[in-house]
């Protein structure tokens, strides 16, 4: 029950708000010092990934959490930006500087990231739609071809 209500609200535009203007600036601070267990939401609903990416402009470390769904070995991560009209500014930071730290529940490790092609992207939406059901109105809201990426392990 506690799922379906946060995973419906976050779909909603007071949630894609409260999502945009305070989840993303705390969630990162409290799944990395929680080693992956809390969100502002309590205990995530969703698979969760805390992603530092190198600022194109800035140089500087950016964390981002993200929904990921599992696939192959790796995890595949949507810039949807919650359907808006614009590329969230990960996407742009991740094609400039595609080596990233992953935080998962239980470890922290170098990833690399791909984009994926739209014939890549088309066969594997259906699953990522069901992992992260949020999708579903996400793609509803934006004419954008929302992008996917793959990120691997590093060792």
């Amino acid at each position: 029950m506690y799922l379906r209500i946060v995973n419906a609200f976050s779909a909603t535009a007071a949630g894609s708000w409260y999502v945009k203007h305070i989840a993303s600036e705390i969630d990162p601070l409290l799944f990395r010092a929680t080693n992956g267990r809390i969100t502002s939401t309590g205990i995530a609903t969703l698979p969760m990934l805390c992603m530092t990416v190198v600022g194109r402009k800035s140089g500087k470390p950016r964390h981002v959490q993200l929904a990921y769904h599992e696939d192959g070995g790796g995890w595949l991560v949507v810039a949807s930006a919650m359907g808006q009209e614009r590329h969230p500014g990960w996407r742009y930071n991740l094609e400039a500087n595609p080596e990233v730290e992953l935080q998962m529940r239980g470890e922290r490790f170098a990833a690399r990231a791909n984009l994926l092609d739209d014939t890549e992207k088309k066969r594997i939406w259906p699953a990522i739609k069901q992992t992260i059901p949020q999708m579903n109105v996400y793609e509803n809201r934006t004419e954008r071809n929302i992008r996917v990426f793959r990120l691997t392990r590093i060792d």
